[in-house]
Order: structure tokens, then C-alpha cells, then sequence
């Protein structure tokens, strides 16, 4: 639990659900990035920071269920974007917070759930955005665990737009434009591969 004390409220969630086809249809969390899966980094910074943690994956469950935690797939058949994984995680949650982020984000801040956390209490939101200095990163934020119904009935009205459902609830952007590094997209494998030099080199923090 971190330090603040707020940790055990939060449930951070993985979201490893999608099919990845700009990276040729890879299971991109499962992509070795500096001798490790990408998604084993992005374990390792969030464990920290919060007081249970779930991974959405729709493919190679076994796999991710290798890292310890519980892997929870998709309600919604063939893909149908993060927020299906979203709703399905939400319906596992216990904690009042989930804590949703890329299972492609290695250079999580170390921070990322206290920033987010405070921003939302401060303005009573019930949604927390990070925002990286130039646009929203929608796939990278705080959720009411409560939001579940609503977002339900958002999806079975055939909506899959996340930012559209943002909108409907207060929001909060929350400025991480110290660390634009943090949201950097892993797409590709020359963008894997760039990456894991930084990283390496001690680059990426």
C-alpha cells in the first residue's frame, strides 16, 4: 500500500484485452521489452501504488495468469474496444476505485495513482483523466468503481466510445506533463525496440 494511505481503496486493472493489430495481431502485453513482458513492467510500477490489482485479457489467459493475479475477459464478444474491458473489470472490483491503464504503459510515473487519486477528491469527480500536456490519455485514468451501471447501459445502447463516456460523468483532467514519456504508445516492434534501448540506457526512469 502506498504511503498516503489510500492505496487499499484502489484496484488497479490492466487492460491487455485489445487485439493489437497495428503490432500484426501480438498479444501486445506479452512482448518482450527489455528481457521481460511488457506487461511484467507495468505490473511491477503499479503494484505499488495500489491495493489489488486485475488484468483484462481476452487471449493467452493462462499466460497472464502467470503473474499472479486475476485475469478477468471481455462480456462482449470480437474486440469491442477498452470500455468492454472496462465493464467487464469494474464487475469484479471490490474498492470504491479502479485504477485503469495499457498493458503498453512501461514508464508508468511511480506516482500515477496518488496524482490521479487527489485530483478526483479535490473536485469531487468521478472520473480522473490523465492529461500529458498536449491531449488526453482516455486509457489512463481513475473510475467510481460505482459507474458500472451506467456504463453498462452506455455499451447496450451500442456506444463504444470512451471519451463520450467520460462526458457524461464529472471529470477531472489531470496535468502529467512532466512525464509525457509516460504515455508513449508501444505499436510496433521498432517502437518496442527504441524503446528497450532507453530504458537500457537507463533513460526511461
Amino acid at each position: 500500500m502506498n504511503k498516503e494511505g489510500f492505496g487499499q481503496e484502489i484496484t488497479g486493472a490492466v487492460l491487455a484485452g485489445g487485439r493489437a493489430s497495428r503490432m500484426g495481431g501480438t498479444d501486445k502485453g506479452l512482448v518482450p521489452l527489455a528481457g521481460r513482458p511488457m506487461v511484467a513492467h507495468v505490473l511491477e510500477r503499479l503494484r505499488p501504488q495500489v491495493g489489488t490489482v486485475l488484468i483484462n485479457a481476452n487471449r493467452n489467459r493462462d499466460a497472464y495468469g502467470q503473474f499472479g493475479y486475476p485475469v478477468v475477459s471481455d462480456e462482449l464478444a470480437d474486440f469491442q474496444g477498452p470500455l468492454a474491458g472496462i465493464a467487464a473489470t469494474l464487475a469484479r472490483v471490490e474498492t470504491p476505485w479502479t485504477l485503469i491503464l495499457p498493458c503498453d504503459a512501461p514508464l508508468l510515473p511511480r506516482n500515477f495513482a496518488a496524482r490521479l487519486y487527489r485530483a478526483a477528491a479535490k473536485l469531487e469527480a468521478d472520473v480522473a483523466v490523465a492529461h500529458d500536456g498536449t491531449r488526453l490519455q482516455p486509457a489512463h485514468a481513475l473510475l467510481r468503481t460505482a459507474l458500472l451501471p451506467d456504463l453498462l447501459e452506455f455499451l447496450a445502447a451500442g456506444e463504444r466510445r470512451i471519451a463520450a463516456w467520460y462526458r457524461r460523468h464529472t471529470l477531472a483532467q489531470v496535468d502529467f506533463a512532466d512525464c509525457p514519456e509516460a504515455f508513449l504508445n508501444v505499436n510496433t516492434l521498432a517502437e518496442r525496440d527504441a524503446l528497450a534501448v532507453r530504458m537500457t540506457e537507463g533513460m526511461a526512469g
